[in-house]
């Protein structure tokens, strides 16, 4: 009898979790034709960069993606996402353990809305939106300010290193929360480059911190991260190849700000480096290609990040988004596997 409750109990969670993320994705579906007529209305069209921060122009980046120069492509369509999140968690979700997600959420959403309206407004020269600096330290700052909510109202200072056990480490936990968050964000940001492969990749992230989530019984945590789950599957409907639209950094900011956060409150943060493998190789491969220009003077990719690398030696558009989209998928399957070995569940 108490087997057969059980069973009962998660199927029903099952259940809630798959109503709450097909709910999302129908809400998103139906924004997206208000999105697109004001996008069109008033000209969001996404503002191509032709010059690097230190004013080197971008001939390769320029070259692959000519057709894109041309056509007028809106961008900010992660406010869609954005909002689909908030009010299918206010509405459905809406719990103590949803505070810091959303608040990440949408921080990550003003920042990034702050760049894209600069982008807007710009001439498409050089960065083309909000100096790098001024970025970082915004996200920096909204990382300190949930670190601190994290130690000081959750009480957590710990981290769970696999296969060992739980590490005290004090107010320390602050700047390491706001470090996470900040390199998650920069690198979701980063690999936001080809038609569909930050929004696939983001999907199969979610659905992974979604499992253990829900394998350990925090079931509104795993809600929110099938909700994400949800309006990403929307925004991939329509941003795949030809991409109809960009999430811009409103979207890459505010859901790579969440996946940083998620994995946190799954006490899963050493995991993030391997369920977002692809994130820190896009990130990584950006970072050696400036140090490799500053300090060497040569480089070590065509184009950097490396997606517009294998671009460039002649992988299709196409071609480069669904094999990161298969590793994605084994990096997520092999995380949740780490996880249930590891002690996290």
């Amino acid at each position: 009898m108490n087997h057969h409750l059980s069973y009962q109990l998660f199927q029903d969670d099952i259940t809630h979790l798959f109503l709450i993320s097909v709910g999302a994705f129908l809400l998103a579906m139906m924004l997206t034709p208000i999105y697109t007529y004001l996008a069109y209305r008033y000209r969001f069209w996404k503002k191509q960069r032709s010059t690097s921060t230190n004013g080197e122009v971008l001939q390769v980046f320029t070259k692959l993606h000519a057709d894109k120069f041309r056509r007028n492509i809106p961008t900010m369509a992660g406010v869609i996402g954005v909002t689909t999140i908030v009010l299918v968690t206010l509405g459905f979700n809406f719990d103590r353990a949803t505070y810091l997600p959303l608040a990440a959420l949408v921080g990550g959403a003003v920042v990034g809305l702050i760049d894209d309206i600069i982008n807007l407004r710009s001439n498409g020269k050089g960065v083309a939106g909000l100096r790098s600096s001024i970025k970082f330290t915004m996200i920096v700052a909204i990382g300190l300010a949930l670190g601190w909510y994290f130690f000081t109202k959750i009480g957590i200072d710990t981290v769970y290193i696999p296969f060992i056990g739980s590490i005290g480490i004090g107010w320390l936990i602050v700047p390491l929360f706001a470090f996470v968050v900040t390199a998650t964000a920069n690198a979701v940001n980063i690999s936001d480059g080809l038609d569909g492969l930050a929004g696939g990749l983001l999907a199969m992230s979610f659905a992974a911190f979604g499992v253990i989530a829900l394998l350990q019984g925090q079931l509104v945590l795993a809600g929110f991260c099938f909700t994400v789950i949800g309006a990403l599957l929307s925004y991939l409907w329509f941003n795949i190849y030809p991409a109809r639209f960009f999430m811009g950094d409103v979207g890459s900011f505010a859901f790579g700000l969440v996946l940083g956060v998620v994995a946190i409150l799954t006490n899963s943060l050493l995991l993030l480096p391997v369920i977002g493998i692809l994130f820190v190789v896009e990130a990584g491969s950006s970072l050696l290609q400036i140090v490799s220009k500053k300090y060497f003077k040569r480089r070590i990719f065509l184009s950097a990040p490396i997606h517009h690398h294998l671009e460039a030696i002649g992988w299709p558009e196409t071609k480069v988004t669904m094999r990161f989209w298969v590793i994605g998928c084994i990096a997520a399957t092999f995380g949740i596997i780490l996880a249930l070995l590891g002690g996290h569940i």
